[in-house]
């Protein structure tokens, strides 16, 4: 046991396998590293912007998160760092509680995914629907686009916690020429990272958008709001003043937090892994690697981090191989940090925020939708449902509440295949036959649709004998045996014996802890032959007939 444990503990950490193919592939590695770099600059500036951390806390968290998580998880071509989704749960936390609980949030949240890591908990996000992530992403690229509003017009950023009201709220406060300066930035920033994928499918449009719109404002001495002064450099590590008050305060929010950090880099990783021949990837390993990035992240004033999807398509399209790309892309931000951050500062924020606009839109795949929409009309009830709670209430909530919408809907549709058929007993017609019934049990039985077997089957008058034959009964919970079990009992208790028939060997010891078979008059009334089942009915009717 010890030895298993030893190699379990071992499979959780980083090891020489990590980088085998190093040799070959170190040159697109540490291009695809470059690539993402380009990519991620915008989009962790933006992302720190949008959340009310600031700027830099975002180019941190893609920094220290890109690097830890690149070492430690669980996938070898994984980019790590700030994402929309995040951004999305962060901002009403600090916006309620105020940017000083950025780093007790980090330090929480990533102690869970690591404990959920360590628990061996990663697999369970394969047990999430398809159209649940689906109306899932859908509501967060809504949201992104809608949290853009303030900085994309130059206004105040809305009191309500609902992104659609705030956005609103913020419109309420638009004063020209600001108004006017900042839409033109946004405008051009779109029009760029639109035209960009003509030119060539790696150009760095985003990267080009924020420079052409830094130089306009510079020069013009536009009246739009810029990032500001940044620290060059990583901060110093300090570790947050928790008190027991407040760590019971954030204990909500950090568990948001965490579980969509868990989803979310599982789902990043899982897809990362169908896009090229790159490795598999492990569930478990890659939540320790997250956990471990967001703690290090907010020691350095950095936000929670998770698997980023489009980083990672990039990553995978521009060649990476190996883990190296996912380190090479965050040392090239911390070049940035350490020699470019009195040129970063100029950016303007409405440019971030066309920047975090076009990454919305293309969050939504129109194709995507409609096959969601056309495929049942259960999956379309909870894409939906998922979306709109994701926008109007929470995404947590919105996870939950797709999953027991998608639960409800399989269960019901399982129900739907169960089934409870009379027939006819086998060979030729007898006297007495009349007074015997065969029932066949079939598809699933369980707490969704035991109730209807027992009313087809319990009210039944003027029987002597009811064969119950269960061979083709494919699923069996406890509910469904008990439902059993009390039929035989209530049959037995009217004076009609009730002979069983065929019992699927998976369903045995079940149907023997319940008490079916316990419920039986004699233990000779189970069969394996509905021949035989049928020769002891009749035997019996013509018993009580003499």
């Amino acid at each position: 046991m010890s030895a298993w444990r030893l190699r379990s503990a071992r499979s959780l950490l980083p090891a020489a396998s990590d980088y085998r193919g190093l040799r070959r592939s170190w040159r697109l590695d540490l291009l695809a590293g470059v690539t993402v770099g380009i990519v991620a600059l915008p989009l962790a500036l933006a992302f720190g912007v949008s959340s009310g951390a600031g700027a830099a806390s975002g180019l941190v968290t893609a920094i220290v998160a890109g690097v830890i998580a690149a070492v430690f998880g669980g996938s070898n071509v994984q980019v790590s760092g700030p994402t929309g989704a995040m951004v999305v749960v962060l901002a009403p936390i600090l916006a309620e509680r105020g940017a000083g609980a950025l780093a007790a949030v980090c330090l929480l949240a990533g102690l869970l995914v690591l404990a959920a890591g360590l628990l061996r908990l990663g697999r369970t996000v394969g047990y999430i629907p398809w159209p649940v992530i689906e109306g899932f992403t859908l509501g967060i690229a809504v949201i992104i686009f809608l949290q853009q509003v303030p900085t994309a017009t130059g206004t105040r950023t809305g009191e309500s916690t609902n992104a659609l009201i705030a956005a609103g709220q913020s419109l309420a406060s638009a004063s020209w020429p600001k108004l006017g300066w900042s839409l033109l930035l946004v405008g051009i920033v779109v029009a760029i990272m639109l035209a960009s994928p003509r030119i060539h499918p790696r150009f760095p449009g985003s990267l080009l958008a924020i420079v052409v719109t830094s130089l306009l404002a510079v020069a013009s001495g536009l009246p739009v709001d810029t990032i500001g002064e940044l620290p060059a450099g990583l901060p110093a590590p300090t570790l947050p003043h928790l008190d027991p008050a407040s760590l019971l305060a954030l204990a909500g929010p950090a568990a948001a937090v965490a579980a969509l950090a868990a989803i979310e880099s599982l789902l990043s990783a899982r897809v990362a892994s169908t896009l090229a021949d790159t490795g598999s990837y492990d569930p478990d390993r890659e939540l320790v690697g997250q956990g471990l990035a967001s703690l290090t992240a907010g020691l350095f004033g950095g936000m929670p981090a998770t698997g980023a999807i489009a980083r990672t398509a990039v990553n995978v399209r521009a060649g990476a191989r190996t883990r190296l790309a996912a380190i090479t892309h965050a040392l090239l931000l911390l070049v940035v940090a350490l020699v470019g951050a009195s040129v970063v500062s100029h950016i303007p924020l409405a440019a971030l925020a066309g920047v975090l606009i076009v990454t919305a839109c293309r969050m939504i795949a129109p194709a995507t939708v409609r096959t969601v929409l056309r495929s049942t009309r259960a999956d379309a009830v909870v894409f939906c449902l998922t979306a709109v709670v994701t926008v109007s209430v929470d995404l947590i909530y919105a996870v939950l509440i797709g999953f027991l919408a998608a639960g409800f809907f399989a269960l019901r549709q399982l129900a739907r295949t169960s089934g409870v058929h009379r027939e006819e007993l086998p060979g030729p017609v007898r006297q007495g036959d009349e007074r015997i019934a065969v029932f066949r049990l079939e598809g699933a039985l369980f707490f969704g649709a035991a109730e209807r077997t027992m009313e087809r089957v319990g009210t039944l008058r003027d029987i002597e004998v009811v064969v119950l034959r269960m061979s083709q009964l494919q699923v069996l919970d406890a509910t469904g045996a008990q439902v059993i079990t009390e039929l035989i009992t209530s049959l037995e208790r009217r004076g009609i014996t009730v002979l069983v028939k065929g019992i699927p060997a998976q369903h045995l010891p079940l149907a023997e802890r319940v008490g079916v078979l316990a419920s039986l008059r004699h233990q000779n009334h189970l069969f394996d032959d509905i021949d035989a089942a049928a020769s002891h009915a009749r035997s019996h009717v013509a018993r009580a007939a003499a």
